[in-house]
């Protein structure tokens, strides 16, 4: 079979998951297309944080295992962009957080210049002793006068600055178009942060690489969770803008009513229909355009090179090519991705919930995704997150009824029946683990391999 067919193929099957996810009525299947559309539109984000983690992997051969942070840090933007600045918040002490930043930044500059100008030697000891304990308390004293006036502001509806959506007519949530532009701001700041943690680490071995974006995904994911100022920590953000009408707004209009009614529908599961199909409809753009950008870079000289970096380092440098330029350069790439799925996926949710970052979900999921796929083909990194996607959501409900198939002969109260029924929500665990091994068995490249 051709490698052209197969991911025909391929791809045809994941859609018939889908299609009969929404038509039939029996066993594991909802027979509703509102479920196979919640799947669809979580499925299509999961695509492009794949096609984001390939380009780090299957080009270069970067092993990120931060990328829950990155995720994290476009779902902040969304909150940045879209949500209104909290009342008062800014003349209260967002400036003076603002300030206390600046001044936190200023002492590790001072630092790094003092340990780069300065020879060797106790004078250098001594002022880099001066300049980071001077400076970190200064830097405190200004800092925190200002997050305990801003969370002070109400602190059980806003605590924190808000955002940037200066709504001329007061109500937000009709510029629900802010929340696209959070998209790109997401991937920048993922990019930025990306970019940070690429200039310090990218000169480790890749097992030291691995360490370091775990670490520093964790400490981006602590400071949402922590930092209440800027995403109000663990009380989360609720009711970000959307940029597709409300459910109700569209029950409410004569015209959609009118409309529905001659199709034969429910207004209320049409007004559903119809915003799930829109999200569907923006992710699948975003998701192509993003692909036809990594299938031309693939093919591009600046592809078969980061390839040529991947599979022999020593040989690359040894043609004049800097290696660790190029590795910086696909990590920012990759990482700003991830960056505007984790906006997107806010967008679809309508809230940012720092505990829900979990590395299984935004990391481990999304490496199994690549892998089951194909590293090194867009294509398969796509095919990936289409298919683990829609078997961790859809791997409990086929656990329960393969449960009540091995348990049909057995009583109620049965402890070895009761017991069976209560494993049913570690069924996602077992068969990601399943899935993984028969595919590095049967196919150690991938579904659909790379060329």
């Amino acid at each position: 079979m051709t490698t052209s067919l197969r991911s025909f193929g391929l791809f045809g099957l994941v859609a018939l998951l889908f299609i009969a996810e929404g038509t039939l009525d029996w066993g594991f299947f909802s027979g509703s297309w509102n479920t196979s559309l919640v799947i669809l539109n979580m499925a299509l984000i999961s695509g492009i944080m794949a096609l984001g983690v390939n380009l780090q992997w299957g080009f270069a051969g970067l092993f990120n295992i931060g990328i829950a942070g990155f995720v994290a840090l476009g779902g902040l933007a969304a909150v940045l962009i879209s949500m209104p600045p909290t009342e008062g918040a800014w003349s209260a002490g967002g400036f003076q957080i603002v300030i206390g930043l600046l001044l936190g930044a200023a002492t590790v500059f001072a630092a790094v210049m003092v340990y780069s100008k300065m020879a060797a030697g106790r004078l250098r000891t001594l002022s880099l002793l001066v300049i980071l304990i001077g400076g970190f308390f200064l830097f405190r004293s200004v800092f925190d006068g200002g997050v305990d006036a801003v969370e002070a502001i109400n602190p059980a509806g806003t605590g924190y600055l808000g955002g940037l959506n200066f709504a001329p007519d007061g109500n937000y949530k009709d510029w629900g178009f802010m929340t696209l532009i959070s998209w790109p701001v997401g991937g920048l700041l993922a990019a930025g942060a990306a970019w940070l943690i690429g200039k310090t680490a990218l000169g480790l071995r890749s097992d030291y690489l691995a360490i370091a974006t775990l670490g520093i995904g964790e400490i981006i994911i602590a400071v949402l969770k922590n930092e209440d100022w800027l995403s109000r920590g663990v009380k989360n953000v609720i009711g970000i803008p959307r940029p597709l009408p409300y459910e109700v707004d569209l029950q409410e209009s004569p015209v959609f009513a009118e409309r529905t009614a001659s199709l034969g529908l429910d207004v209320v599961e049409a007004s559903t229909l119809f915003v799930k199909a829109g999200y569907s409809l923006l992710f699948a753009a975003v998701l192509i355009i993003v692909l036809v950008m990594a299938q031309l870079a693939l093919a591009s000289p600046w592809g078969r090179m980061m390839r040529a970096i991947r599979d022999n380092e020593t040989a690359a440098e040894a043609m004049g090519k800097d290696v660790t330029a190029r590795h910086l350069q696909i990590f920012v790439l990759g990482s700003a991705i991830c960056g505007i799925a984790g906006a997107m996926m806010i967008t679809l949710d309508s809230q940012l919930t720092p505990t829900a970052y979990q590395p299984l979900r935004f990391t481990f999921l999304i490496w199994v995704m690549v892998i089951v796929g194909g590293s090194g083909n867009n294509f398969g990194a796509v095919l990936g997150g289409f298919l683990i996607y829609y078997l961790w959501v859809q791997v409990e409900p086929m656990g329960f009824e393969l449960m009540k198939i091995v348990t049909a002969g057995m009583a109620d109260g049965n402890w070895l029946k009761d017991h069976l029924f209560e494993s049913v929500a570690h069924m996602r665990l077992l068969t990601m683990g399943l899935v993984l091994l028969l595919v590095l068995r049967f196919a150690p490249r991938g579904l659909i391999p790379e060329k």
